[in-house]
């Protein structure tokens, strides 16, 4: 229960709460010495850890608590909005901004018959002086329907993860995890694995020419022979091709037809979310993550020198590409102004094909369309600069004048003895570049001599080329969360934490050239889903409870009928299937191993990190090996490479199993006894003696720790994985307390000081 501090005399100055320190620092600075800016440092209230927290006898009833680690500072926010004039809600504008305001009106008695203070609600999409001015102006109350709908999306996921997961853990193994919107996503990546396991290649050849002609060179690629259009496969083998080539080979070649046209190209709309994260892979290699996190240090603030901390770009999670009528007006003079008066016709709006999104609410842009990337380059970090040009880019080139292209299609006959070919090559010229002057495409354009009908070509040379038939494509960031708004898998601003959360799971793991494919353990969960709960991996179904969360945003619905119409069905579903699931048929295997310690046969058992052998012994022989071909295989190799002398004797020590995992230990055992530990490193600097290196490790008891290797000189330890820093390569730090930063729960990383308690959204990506 929140602790209630001596109320403060009110102060007359008004209290405005936001959700992260580094936009209550920009917001400040806006703000005369009226105003206070306080962060929450993102939810006060959440659902118990240690229980599952919902009511469900009495219309499914989240029981709210404050977390021990946020009580001293809701203290602190009570005894400071006693102390205020007025207390002004500003977290951000979406459904978990929404529920942000909510929570702590409720914890702070605002609007209550209690207080005199009602809960003051204002959003803006910028943070710039003008915006906030004008929401300060027109406060408004809490929107209770965008709150129920973030209250449904945390109780079914509550409902889902603290029923199932349990399930996972005594079916598969410990410490596994199911969620509505990340088990379907998961489902995506494991059938296209599957796809193209399946796939079988197929052999076929196509034929290109060097022509010549008196005005210059081209390529042509042959498209009929004797009249019969090439399709793919028609050209099946070498020596096809080779009789093609050689049946050609003698013939005549003049130009058929030459067909010349004037097409006009418009400029993409500005950003969305989904489109921001699709195009921030492609061009710059970004992940959904790392889009969304660079995305909001812009979009709170950035320091720009003499001016201060500055928000440098608009909300960026949102559905609409509408712009406002400042931004259309301050990007012609931009446009003008830089690139001159024909580069800009007249402003462009664009209609958002979502049903969902708010025309109020705009597209992803730059806060100031004159503020140029070029400006900006000693503030911004690299990334940060990367991502800022990109979005400035798109937007500006939005409201640029349409580029004008010339296109050339050509078709070449060639008769010969034996058969006759047509060739075809296409070509275009960029006459007016318009808004690719900015935004350039990724299409290269390929210019064409002039031709005439009736001209005679040269085919200087006939190029036959293999090919095979290719497999689908494993997902990327940018095509994962293509496929995840295609299906209504989730929305847009769950994107991200989705693909982390599978990956930190260890279901999907990247491939060298950053695709994702699923690992062993993330295949086995989709099949015990899809055969057990096909409710929770089905594509339609997920897409429908998206549906209706977003009509409970838009008051349409009750939130309980619909968790109560989920609930039951899955309960039942679940009770039913205890006994009929059998662990050991999901998870053990027969192998042609044998047990080196005790020579009973090994199996191929799956844990929470994949496939290993175990004796099947167990528990008398606990011998564990890791699978022949594997990555654990191939990493106690390397380690085995690595291995020191040893500390006691001076002779090679090799790589041992223990019940704690691998170690050194000496070859000259049982004369010599020494063992070393086999150290993992993290990156980071010890911050305590400021020598040693952060290092992962294994407690007696099996559990990963993270401590200096300067032990026992050195005690410093985490019980979390440190954060690296992605600008710095060092750990990062707490920007309350200057404690080294740790991951957390729920794509989320925290202070490793708990008297702190201090965190934000994940910044790595690991």
């Amino acid at each position: 229960m929140t602790k209630k501090v001596p109320s403060k005399k009110p102060t007359g100055r008004t209290l405005v709460i936001v959700e992260s320190p580094t936009k209550a620092k920009t917001i400040a600075k806006m703000l005369s010495r009226d105003f206070r800016v306080e962060s929450s440092f993102g939810h006060i209230r959440d659902l118990p850890k240690s229980k599952m927290g919902i009511d469900i006898e009495h219309g499914f009833a989240p029981q709210y608590v404050v977390p021990k680690d946020k009580q001293q500072h809701v203290n602190e926010l009570i005894a400071q909005t006693d102390g205020a004039s007025r207390v002004i809600l500003a977290t951000d504008e979406d459904r978990e901004g929404e529920a942000i305001a909510w929570h702590l009106a409720e914890t702070l008695g605002l609007g209550t018959s209690k207080s005199a203070k009602p809960a003051e609600r204002i959003v803006f999409h910028e943070i710039t002086k003008r915006a906030i001015e004008e929401a300060l102006a027109h406060p408004r109350t809490i929107n209770q329907h965008m709150v129920d709908a973030q209250q449904a999306r945390r109780v079914l996921d509550r409902l889902v993860g603290y029923e199932l997961s349990p399930f996972l853990w005594r079916k598969v193994a410990r410490g596994l995890s199911a969620g509505r919107v990340q088990s379907a996503a998961l489902r995506l990546i494991v059938e296209r694995e599957e796809e193209r396991e399946a796939f079988k290649e197929q052999e076929y050849w196509t034929i290109e020419s060097d022509m010549r002609v008196s005005d210059g060179e081209f390529k042509a690629t042959l498209a009929a022979i004797d009249g019969k259009p090439l399709q793919k496969f028609s050209i099946g083998d070498k020596k096809h091709a080779e009789d093609v080539e050689a049946s050609l080979k003698n013939g005549k070649s003049q130009v058929e037809t030459v067909d010349k046209k004037s097409a006009r190209r418009a400029p993409p709309p500005p950003f969305t979310t989904s489109t921001l994260q699709q195009e921030s892979n492609r061009r710059l290699g970004f992940s959904a993550k790392q889009t969304m996190r660079l995305a909001q240090q812009l979009y709170e603030g950035i320091h720009l020198g003499p001016e201060g901390s500055v928000g440098l770009i608009t909300y960026m999670r949102t559905d609409s590409v509408n712009l406002s009528q400042d931004f259309l007006s301050e990007a012609k003079a931009a446009i003008q102004a830089q690139f001159g008066n024909q580069y800009w016709e007249q402003s462009r709006t664009f209609t958002t094909k979502s049903k969902l999104a708010q025309e109020a609410h705009e597209a992803i842009r730059p806060s100031m369309a004159h503020r140029s990337p070029e400006t900006l380059t000693p503030f911004l970090e690299p990334q940060q600069w990367k991502l800022y040009d990109l979005i400035w880019r798109r937007a500006v080139a939005s409201q640029m004048a349409i580029a004008q292209v010339d296109q050339t299609s050509v078709k070449i006959l060639t008769t010969a003895s034996k058969a006759t070919g047509r060739w075809h090559s296409n070509g275009a010229v960029i006459r007016f570049d318009g808004w690719l002057k900015l935004y350039p495409s990724h299409t290269k354009e390929g210019e064409l001599p002039s031709l005439t009908v009736g001209e005679t070509v040269t085919i200087a040379a006939m190029i036959p080329t293999q090919h095979f038939t290719q497999p689908p494509g494993r997902y990327s960031d940018a095509s994962l969360v293509k496929a995840l708004e295609e299906f209504g898998i989730g929305r847009p601003s769950t994107y991200a934490p989705t693909i982390s959360t599978i990956v930190d799971r260890n279901y999907v793991a990247r491939a060298e050239d950053k695709r994702f494919f699923p690992t062993d353990i993330g295949r086995l969960v989709t099949k015990v889903l899809k055969e057990h709960f096909p409710h929770i991996v089905d594509y339609t179904f997920t897409a429908t409870m998206e549906d209706d969360l977003d009509a409970i945003a838009q008051g349409e619905k009750k939130w309980q009928p619909i968790i109560e119409a989920f609930y039951k069905p899955f309960h039942d579903n679940l009770l039913s299937k205890e006994d009929v699931v059998s662990k050991k048929e999901l998870t053990e295997e027969t192998s042609d191993e044998v047990c080196p310690k005790c020579s009973k046969p090994m199996l191929i058992k799956i844990g929470r990190f994949g496939k290993f052998l175990a004796c099947s012994a167990y528990p008398e022989c606990k011998t564990t090996k890791p699978l022949k071909g594997s990555a654990e295989e191939k990493e106690q190799e390397q380690e085995a490479k690595d291995a020191p002398g040893c500390p006691e004797c001076g002779k090679p020590m090799a790589v041992k199993h223990g019940r704690f995992g691998p170690f050194y230990g000496c070859t000259g055992y049982p004369d010599c006894k020494g063992i070393k530990r086999i150290d993992k490193p993290t990156g980071v600097k010890c911050p305590k003696c400021k020598e040693g290196d952060v290092v992962a490790r294994r407690s007696k008891r099996g559990k990963t720790f993270y401590g200096c290797n300067k032990y026992p000189d050195c005690d410093f330890v985490l019980w979390s994985k440190p954060v690296i820093d992605d600008g710095t390569k060092e750990a990062k730090l707490c920007p309350k307390c200057k404690s080294i930063m740790i991951m957390g729960a729920k794509n989320t990383v925290r202070c490793s000081d708990k008297e702190c308690g201090y965190s934000e959204e994940s910044t790595s990506d690991d």
